[in-house]
């Protein structure tokens, strides 16, 4: 909840430079704005625009006198000269006859603190200047001492005052023209018009307003719980969908981990068939070697025998190198043969995997309440 103060505070700060409204305007989402700032945020507008508030973005239009033809926000303006008032309640204000007849006579070291007020001369007295003004041949002046509760009745009796007579205050209020209008405004603008003493309308206005307010505190309960259950639900479903993604993402890693499972399966047996094909390769590569081995042998032996060896040297080892050639000659090696196997890998349809479901559906329905 607001404090008074703040509220205060709130209405009279401009939202546009942030410091205390300056001739304030009033839009017709009731919004105040210093002048000189919505001339600025509206520097490309022109009259019969359409421009939004800066706030609710409200639209209104340009009138034709450009921003200067916005109604003066005098409810605003009011509290900004009672935040003035009491912002200068403790400052020293100086006698201002006191200052006027200094710089007459260029005496300006001892001008003493304002402490009256004449409300009927609007001055600010010492002690001193302010006797003569209570005893006056034409009626003593309302003279009363100076400090922040005289500036704010000030305030309130200038909010008072007739916006077409200055001297006036206002009295009536015009029921035709919906505005506070004094005495002379009643007899000649509004003489035939529907008028009702200010303090009069002032209480049936007041009634409405507090229904009004009371409406409008209903329907800020209802939107505020609606935001409270927007922003639940939205949490919500954000848990929600986090887990989902967990789970998303558990099912790829499983179906990746069973694929990953299989694939070591097919390459291990493919890995098998490799080594047992290895193997018998290097076999028969090593029995053909050996055969060659001791067939060149045989036949290095045999060809240094015949062109080096003596007939003694033949006759001595003829039956031996015959029964040996017989021996190479029957050891079949041809027979012996490298047979691979006979191996082919067929894969699975990846278009068809594709177009399966693997992980799961997603499935979105929107909420909506019956009669929408």
């Amino acid at each position: 909840m607001s404090t008074e103060k703040s509220v205060t505070e709130d209405l009279t700060t401009c939202t546009i430079c942030l410091n205390l409204c300056d001739n304030p305007k009033s839009l017709p989402c009731i919004h105040g704005f210093c002048l000189k700032c919505l001339q600025g945020y509206f520097k490309d507008k022109h009259p019969g625009d359409k421009a939004p508030c800066p706030i609710c973005r409200k639209e209104f239009q340009i009138p034709p006198e450009e921003l200067d033809g916005l109604p003066h926000h005098f409810f605003v303006q009011q509290l900004v000269d009672v935040r003035k008032a009491s912002t200068t309640e403790s400052e020293e204000v100086l006698c201002e006859v006191c200052t006027v007849c200094s710089e007459e006579s260029e005496d300006s070291d001892k001008i003493p603190v304002a402490s009256m007020y004449c409300i009927d001369c609007s001055q600010k007295l010492c002690q001193q200047c302010s006797r003569p003004h209570k005893k006056l041949r034409g009626g003593a002046h309302q003279v009363t001492p100076l400090g922040v509760e005289v500036e704010q009745e000030l305030i309130h009796l200038r909010a008072s005052l007739c916006d077409k007579h200055k001297e006036e205050q206002v009295k009536l209020y015009c029921r035709d023209c919906d505005e506070n209008i004094c005495l002379m405004c009643s007899a000649v603008k509004h003489r035939h018009h529907n008028s009702v003493e200010i303090p009069e309308a002032a209480d049936n206005f007041r009634s409405r307003i507090y229904d009004d307010s009371t409406m409008i505190q209903l329907a800020v309960n209802g939107v505020r719980q609606q935001s409270r259950e927007a922003k639940q639900s939205a949490d919500e479903l954000s848990i929600k969908v986090e887990n989902m993604m967990k789970q998303v993402r558990a099912t790829a890693n499983e179906i990746k981990r069973s694929v990953d499972d299989q694939e070591s399966v097919v390459i291990k047996e493919l890995e098998l068939v490799t080594h047992e094909s290895e193997k018998q390769a290097v076999g028969v590569e090593g029995t053909c070697q050996l055969a060659l081995m001791s067939m060149e042998s045989f036949q290095r032996y045999s060809r240094e025998l015949l062109e080096k060896g003596r007939p003694s040297d033949i006759t001595r080892a003829a039956c031996q190198l015959h029964d040996r050639a017989t021996e190479l000659l029957n050891n079949d090696v041809t027979a012996v043969k490298y047979h691979p196997p006979h191996v082919t890998f067929t894969p699975v349809d990846v278009t068809q995997i594709r177009g399966l479901n693997l992980i799961g559906k997603v499935t979105v329905a929107t909420k909506t309440k019956p009669g929408n």
